[in-house]
């Protein structure tokens, strides 16, 4: 048969739930990727501009 708990066993094994909760949701916002090295390199079809040769 089930017993009773005390209130505060109750508030206490919450309160730990919480922590812990709060715990790892900062860990795990903390965890992000790594940054990239740099821009990626554009690929594709280059389009020059019309005059941008030569110009008197």
């Amino acid at each position: 048969m089930l017993q009773r708990t005390r209130t505060a066993e109750r508030y206490a094994r919450g309160l730990t739930a919480a922590a812990v909760a709060i715990a790892t949701l900062l860990l795990a916002g903390n965890a992000g990727p790594a940054r990239a090295a740099g821009p990626p390199e554009p690929t594709g079809v280059r389009f020059e501009a019309q005059g941008a040769g030569d110009t008197p």
